[in-house]
């Protein structure tokens, strides 16, 4: 009589893998397998010329720290290698911020992140505001030479004569006779309407663009997650697959080795 197999063990443990408890896991990387994470994204991403890494790099990617701190407990997919590397973006723009010339970063990954990425995040400046100042000091005295001449007084005659041509000018330009026409005022109202309808136009072709703009990363944004769900989704199937796989064979070897015996 065949005697009774126990229940299979490893179907529900790996399943449970990706319960809430598994993704507080998915953030305790150690300090030894973070350094080797950056090195291995730190290759890829210089090799791309500093661009994004596709599926198929993050799985170089998570097969190389895997090899190094792989366990059965601590196995690192494409998708977790990816988002502790936008954690570490995200802390080491913080860090980047608050560090100063004479106040480095005591974060451990700060000077290897700062070697990949301190092109891509520029310190902001916290000098302050240069100010418009004259070349010279004005506390200081300007020397001044002692004067060789005066300046000679104008002649009576001549300063009488200047003054009655100033007032007939002024006289003659107080008439309006210069001052812009009845039509040039016209042409400068149709101007400026003309100019205010332009400016309207290009404001909503501009408002149009940019909502066609924002729509299209808005769909974008939908089929990105829509891809990744789906791709978990099958890792899941096919490891759920693999485990009843595995169970059958194990199952098939005890009924063989219980009819030999």
């Amino acid at each position: 009589m065949e005697s009774p197999s126990p229940s299979p063990s490893p179907s529900p443990s790996r399943p449970s893998t990706q319960t809430p408890a598994a993704a507080l896991r998915e953030d305790c990387w150690s300090e030894d397998a973070t350094h080797t994470l950056i090195e291995a994204w730190g290759d890829r991403y210089l090799d791309l010329n500093r661009g994004n890494l596709r599926q198929r790099h993050w799985q170089e990617v998570a097969a190389a720290v895997n090899a190094r701190h792989a366990t059965s407990k601590s196995f690192r997919s494409d998708i977790q290698c990816k988002n502790r590397i936008d954690t570490l973006k995200k802390k080491y723009k913080i860090e980047k911020a608050k560090a100063t010339a004479a106040c480095v970063s005591a974060w451990p990954f700060f000077a290897s992140l700062d070697s990949l990425l301190g092109s891509s995040f520029p310190k902001p400046s916290t000098a302050a505001p240069r100010r418009n100042t004259p070349p010279w000091n004005l506390s200081t005295p300007i020397p001044v030479g002692p004067r060789t001449h005066k300046r000679p007084a104008p002649s009576p005659a001549v300063d009488s004569s200047f003054r009655r041509n100033f007032t007939a000018a002024a006289a003659e330009g107080g008439d309006g006779s210069d001052g812009p026409s009845k039509e040039e005022k016209e042409v400068e109202k149709i101007g400026y309407r003309e100019l205010a309808q332009a400016i309207e136009r290009f404001g909503e072709i501009y408002e149009r663009v940019e909502g066609a703009k924002q729509k299209q990363m808005m769909e974008l944004e939908k089929q990105r997650m829509q891809f990744t769900k789906d791709l978990e989704c099958h890792r899941m199937q096919l490891l759920l697959e693999t485990q009843v796989q595995l169970q059958k064979i194990k199952r098939a070897r005890r009924q063989c080795q219980n009819g030999y015996s």
